[in-house]
């Protein structure tokens, strides 16, 4: 079985199994902290045990680096890693707002930049992005890509969740600018979103960003025709390290991200 395919089926496990779960009791607890830092909830546990069940299941040779089990490995002689978050948007799903999703990738190496597949399955409606490296991007059987056109509204995606005063201070040309910003509590399936053209620009300049909640974004992204940048605009990269946090801006063309994010000299 191809790898992507190994990805879709894990996200239409994950999707099973808690599609009835949010914003129920079942879907809460506190499992303490997981490996990404957050608590860990009970829709989050099922969902992980999902992915790692159907791995064990099919004996796919691979080191897991999931947001809640941390660093699990599945074999002495692995093909790669499986990078996941199995529910990003865990607050949005705990409290039944309909805006969270499974996040599935696979990396060849220590790096975003050998991600060649990636699963993004929308949890509310069972919509799947997916990617394969060289084969574009697509929102289930439907090939997608970002938004090519002049936009007859602006759309930008900004994540300030707990920013400092001083990425405030970054981001006031965004605000200022004639442009509707927006953040819906789930950077996976919002990147989905923007690499399907329905934002322009999407931008995270905390550096609190994790590998799980951006690594199969990151390849739809790209195969869908999107830049993608670290917060010094170059090719954004990272290795896959629990340690490591990132900062992303995500543009559908330089024009545009000229226009709403200029450069500082």
């Amino acid at each position: 079985m191809e790898t992507n395919e190994i990805l879709k089926e894990a996200s239409r496990r994950i999707f099973e199994a808690v599609k009835d779960m949010a914003g129920t009791e079942k879907a809460a607890g506190d499992f303490g902290r997981g490996a990404g830092g957050d608590i860990s909830r009970n829709i989050d546990i099922t969902a992980e045990n999902t992915v790692l069940d159907y791995l064990k299941e099919i004996n796919f040779e691979c080191v897991v680096l999931g947001e809640e089990c941390g660093r699990v490995e599945l074999s002495d002689n692995p093909k790669g890693f499986i990078i996941m978050d199995a529910i990003d948007g865990s607050a949005n799903a705990v409290r039944g707002v309909p805006f969270f999703c499974s996040s599935l990738a696979f990396a060849t190496e220590n790096r975003l930049s050998s991600i060649t597949d990636g699963v993004i399955t929308n949890l509310s409606t069972g919509q799947m992005y997916h990617s394969t490296k060289g084969n574009g991007a697509f929102l289930d059987d439907k090939q997608i890509s970002v938004h090519k056109d002049v936009p007859l509204y602006k759309i930008v995606g900004v994540n300030t969740s707990g920013a400092s005063q001083e990425i405030m201070k970054k981001l006031q040309p965004v605000f200022e600018h004639h442009s509707h910003t927006r953040h819906f509590g789930a950077n996976a399936l919002e990147m989905a979103m923007f690499a399907q053209g329905l934002m322009d620009v999407f931008i995270d300049l905390r550096d609190k960003i994790r590998i799980q909640d951006i690594a199969a974004g990151y390849i739809i992204v790209k195969e869908a025709g999107g830049l993608l940048l670290d917060s010094k605009f170059n090719s954004l990269d990272a290795d896959l390290s629990y340690d490591t946090r990132v900062s992303f801006i995500a543009a559908a063309n330089q024009e545009i991200l000229d226009e709403i994010l200029p450069r500082k000299e």
